[in-house]
């Protein structure tokens, strides 16, 4: 993370110009930032600069953060503003005395300029980037420069495979006790997706191996860890991980609670913010967790659609192409499968609302979404096919070990494993859309659906999103309900309805 504390100071490391900590009660959304007065002495013969990047020094530690500028009297000229996450990090109390300094330079931001300039970079040159954006040593806009070279660059498959074992050796590696350890992942950029619990439950109940570590939302309105979360928690540590695994087979944790891959969650955030995601990041982001995740085998679910993340068959084929071959030459084996990416899957978009989904398929409900239990189910197989099973077989026993209950029940376990299961919330405010006319469903815009539900709030407000009622080729009566979108609050609810309105087309209707 950006505010990972770096080696302890000497103890010749005088506080030559101390100043006091301040706590303030703001959220930085993990960016480590401080606060001085424009009239601070200290700030005014180190040149300090707005947005500069300093060192603090307190109590024999060092930690990087950036600095702004206070111009009214929200802090004396000898204080320093730290939010509380800060404060508690550097474990520092109201009045403690604490140093803020020049940074030594950094090296490794050269190659960082490099890439911008269309150089290719070795394992060396990205070891020493990924290093010192694990260990906090970056700004946002250094790593916002480093995302976006590699955005504006086509993926090349030994520098993405370099990248993949620099994010690899940042972070800790777990091992297990298995001969295969298996993992789906999905690129994303598909709404509903949520196959991932019913999947890992499925091969748990089935004796393999699965530790699933899944990433919150960057671009979408809920990730996998966002939808677990409304059932049991994900934030858990290795060795709490491992506990689960152990007890039951499977887990499906958050990632970014274990240090498998921390520079990846410092680089997931920038994304988030800038709205880009790389072909190049987005591999050595999957396989680096999955490689660190102690998996041996993967599957890996590209939905390919007009508005989904992967637009055709061939852009599909290069991803897949690129995949396989930095998995190989990390020795990792993967298997890949190009998905129906027309449509959201499922009716929920959103935390809550997909969760809501995953329990009807896991309880076998006669009201469960068929497409997503359809998809989990292929997935389930294909994973047992990687695993050894006969192909012939996979299909048929994924589907006895889900119909006959034992995916629920192991799913139940594993989240008691993970501290308790909990039934996931609903929203307090909804609105219906209806359909401006009679027709035929013919298209989604997954981007544009996508979008209202983060409007209405999803993934911050867990209940937040969008429950839809149709599905392509459904026949339509004007007036009808198309989806109806759900909030937390009647302001974030009017404006994802507002703007649902100006975007009628995203549920595109033809006469029949």
């Amino acid at each position: 993370m950006s505010e990972a504390i770096l080696s302890p100071t000497s103890s010749t490391d005088a506080l030559a110009h101390p100043l006091r900590a301040r706590a303030l009660p703001i959220e930085t959304d993990g960016e480590a930032m401080i606060f001085m007065h424009e009239d601070c002495p200290v700030a005014r013969s180190e040149g300090f600069r707005a947005r500069v990047r300093v060192e603090l020094v307190a109590k024999g530690r060092r930690l990087l953060a950036t600095l702004y500028r206070a111009t009214d009297d929200l802090l004396a000229d000898d204080e320093v503003g730290l939010p509380h996450r800060l404060m508690a990090r550097l474990s520092l109390a109201e009045g403690d005395e604490l140093q803020v300094r020049h940074p030594h330079p950094l090296s490794s931001l050269s190659h960082v300029r490099a890439k911008l300039y269309g150089h290719r970079l070795d394992e060396i040159r990205l070891g020493h980037i990924i290093a010192d954006i694990a260990d906090g040593r970056y700004s946002d806009v250094d790593i916002a420069a480093f995302v976006s070279a590699f955005a504006a660059q086509p993926a090349q498959g030994e520098e993405t495979a370099a990248l993949t074992r620099a994010m690899l050796a940042a972070g800790d590696r777990l091992e297990w006790n298995a001969d295969r350890v298996m993992d789906k992942h999905c690129v994303g950029g598909l709404p509903g997706n949520r196959t991932t619990p019913i999947v890992v439950s499925i091969i748990a109940a089935a004796g393999l191996t699965m530790p699933k570590t899944s990433s919150r939302a960057i671009t979408s309105p809920a990730g996998t860890a966002d939808a677990m979360e409304t059932m049991a928690p994900v934030t858990l540590d290795l060795a709490a991980m491992q506990k689960v695994v152990e007890r039951e087979g499977g887990c499906i944790v958050w990632g970014g609670s274990v240090n498998l891959s921390p520079a990846d969650d410092v680089l997931i955030r920038i994304e988030r913010a800038l709205d880009v995601d790389s072909d190049a990041q987005l591999v050595a982001s999957v396989l680096s967790k999955k490689l660190a995740a102690g998996s041996t085998h993967v599957l890996l679910d590209l939905p390919v659609g007009p508005t989904a993340k992967i637009r055709s068959t061939r852009d599909a084929d290069a991803l897949a192409g690129l995949l396989e071959n930095v998995a190989r030459q990390c020795g990792l084996h993967v298997a890949t499968v190009q998905t129906d990416g027309t449509q959201p899957v499922g009716r929920g978009i959103g935390p809550a609302l997909e969760a809501h989904d995953v329990l009807a398929v896991l309880a076998n409900r006669d009201d469960a979404p068929q497409d997503l239990k359809a998809r989990a189910l292929a997935l389930a197989a294909g994973i047992l096919e990687l695993s050894g099973a006969p192909s012939s077989d996979a299909l048929h026993r994924a589907t006895q070990l889900l119909v006959e209950g034992r995916a629920e029940s192991k799913f139940l376990a594993i989240c008691e494993a993970q501290g308790g299961f909990k039934e996931p919330g609903r929203a307090l405010q909804t609105r219906e859309f209806l359909a401006a006319r009679a027709g035929r469903v013919a298209t989604f815009d997954n981007r544009l659906l996508a979008r209202t539900a983060k409007l209405a709030g999803a993934p911050q407000r867990a209940t937040a999103g969008i429950a839809l009622h149709v599905k392509s080729g459904d026949l339509v009566e004007q007036g009808q309900p198309l989806f109806t979108i759900h909030g937390e609050s009647m302001g974030e609810l009017d404006y994802a309805f507002a703007f649902a309105l100006r975007n009628s087309d995203m549920i595109r209707l033809e006469a029949q």
